[in-house]
């Protein structure tokens, strides 16, 4: 639609856009540099194991989050049994559960000296590790089993929806020309979720991509745990950029590979949903098994390792409640609700922009500026840690230049760089929210404001405001939760003395002492709890 936007809006769109992939940008002009021959080192060395364990993480996560998921969805949305409608929110809770806290308490079980382990040789009388076998915990397939465990809510609550959006006439159909249930399942209910699955397995594949504090826990080397030790151990920032180029080409090809995949795939449906009469209702056998299943996973993905925390919370309350809990914990909250607030700004911006130029290429800043989100954290700390330490340089020698003494790192040595990077990484949301509540505003009041001669600013602040708040506080509540539980840009970034909620977790955990952070990382579970309450009641009300 036309409408006399002004020069500056747009301006102000393209700079910051401009700003929020130079990250990327650097990134890649800093994988050029030479790099004193510490990635040739590590290309003729190690590199090929770094590789080789991060495809194969990916890929066992991606099958074992399909193997849990797809048949907790399938229950949820097409039968009946005691206990579904809870399950259906129930399920979504793993994802409230950091990778590496989860990974800590089944170490803490199931390792050589956990309880599972002292049991069976007590029952048994097994001397030694000699006399038995038991899988070793701290191992690449540990480390997929784990962060499946987070993760398959991901592709459950994608399948989940799938499957209830499916023409409950066509599964009918099915049955008349003989297809019993499970025939009916794989030919036709599968095939037709199949989008959503590849999205699903898409999300679960870059979360893999990106985990840093799981895989180190365990000991696995994998390309975020190079960029990490290459930057730190190393010092070299060019060979940490090149191997955040080899991520992120992994990453893309992800991206790429799902949406060819289903680049001619098209599905229509002239009758959508189901009713709750057409569940399948179980009974007997079939009952407990479902009850069963769907039980055993929310114990082993949320239930059990919450309660252990919260066992250790009691037990080392006394050296938990402190002074640096309440300092960590206030760095915590300052740090997400400064970026939510930028985010949301920004966003709105750019949205604006996009909403109402008439011009096509107006739509390319919030497009660029949303490329961050797939965007690992380690990977994006190098990327912002490029341009703000020549930025660093460049003020210190102009304050040189005129005999003045410079002010330090005033960027890379303060939590500029964290709510910088944050903000690159998690805009995203904040700019897809309000694009969705976007949707549900009539163009025709943007057309009645232009008759009434109204300025850009007066349309947005007077109309578009108060229209879109329910976006703008579900995309800042998803920021702020996020800013919450982000650790890789957090560990890398965070300036000399400062500590989060996340860092301070994790430093306990890498420790082995997760028990004196247990009170911080149920604070972290707990506010991690409030989208996913807020996602099930949006999903309700549409169901």
């Amino acid at each position: 639609m036309i409408l006399g936007l002004t020069r500056s809006w747009t301006l102000a769109g393209y700079i910051v856009a401009a700003i929020l992939i130079l990250p990327l940008l650097a990134l890649l002009v800093q994988a050029t540099m030479p790099d004193e021959a510490v990635f040739s080192h590590l290309y003729d060395t190690v590199l090929p194991t770094y590789i080789y364990n991060s495809l194969i993480l990916m890929l066992l996560v991606c099958v074992g989050s399909l193997l849990i998921a797809i048949p907790a969805a399938w229950l949820i949305a097409r039968c009946d049994f005691p206990g579904r409608k809870y399950f259906q929110w129930l399920l979504l809770l793993p994802l409230a559960m950091p990778a590496y806290i989860v990974a800590y308490v089944y170490t803490d079980l199931f390792d050589y000296a956990g309880i599972v382990q002292r049991t069976l040789r007590m029952l048994f009388e097994w001397q030694g590790p000699h006399d038995y076998y038991f899988p070793q915990v701290r191992s690449l397939g540990g480390a997929a089993i784990m962060l499946s465990l987070v993760l398959f809510p991901y592709i459950y609550l994608l399948a989940r929806t799938a499957f209830m959006e499916q023409s409950s006439s066509l599964l009918h159909a099915s049955r008349v020309m003989g297809c019993g249930s499970w025939r009916s399942f794989w030919r036709l209910s599968l095939p037709m979720a199949r989008p959503a699955l590849a999205v699903g397995v898409a999300l679960v594949a870059m979360e893999t991509a990106a985990d840093f504090a799981t895989v180190d826990y365990f000991a696995v080397p994998t390309l975020t745990t190079a960029v990490y030790d290459t930057w730190l151990g190393y010092g070299s920032l060019a060979a940490a950029a090149k191997l955040s180029t080899i991520m992120l080409l992994v990453i893309f090809a992800i991206v790429g590979f799902e949406r060819f995949a289903r680049r001619k795939q098209k599905l229509f449906q002239k009758q959508t949903g189901i009713d709750e009469s057409d569940r399948h209702v179980l009974n007997g056998s079939k009952m407990l098994v479902a009850t069963a299943y769907c039980s055993v996973l929310l114990l082993l993905a949320f239930v059990l390792p919450f309660v252990i925390l919260c066992q250790y919370a009691v037990d080392y309350f006394a050296q938990s409640w402190s002074a640096k809990f309440f300092e960590y914990s206030l760095n915590s909250l300052y740090i997400s609700a400064l970026v939510s607030a930028l985010c949301v700004t920004i966003s709105l911006g750019l949205v604006f922009v996009r909403r109402v130029s008439p011009r096509r290429m107006d739509t390319v800043p919030s497009r660029l500026a949303s490329t961050g989100y797939a965007i690992p954290g380690t990977v994006l700390a190098i990327g912002v840690l490029v341009p703000l330490t020549y930025l660093d340089f460049g003020i210190n020698d102009i304050y040189a230049y005129f005999d003045q003494k410079g002010p330090g790192l005033v960027l890379t040595g303060s939590v500029c760089a964290l709510v910088f990077a944050f903000c690159v990484r998690f805009i995203a949301i904040t700019i897809g929210s309000i694009e969705n509540s976007y949707k549900q505003i009539s163009p025709s009041l943007d057309m009645a404001s232009i008759t009434m001669k109204q300025t850009p600013t007066n349309l947005l602040w007077r109309v578009h405001l108060p229209l879109l708040n329910k976006g703008i506080f579900a995309g800042a509540l998803l920021v702020f939760i996020e800013s919450m539980k982000e650790l890789p840009a957090a560990l890398l970034l965070r300036p000399i003395g400062f500590e989060n909620l996340a860092t301070h977790v994790y430093q306990y955990v890498s420790d082995e002492q997760l028990e004196l952070g247990a009170l911080s990382a149920i604070v972290i579970v707990l506010v991690g709890l409030i989208p996913l309450i807020y996602l099930n009641r949006s999903l309700e009300q549409k169901n």
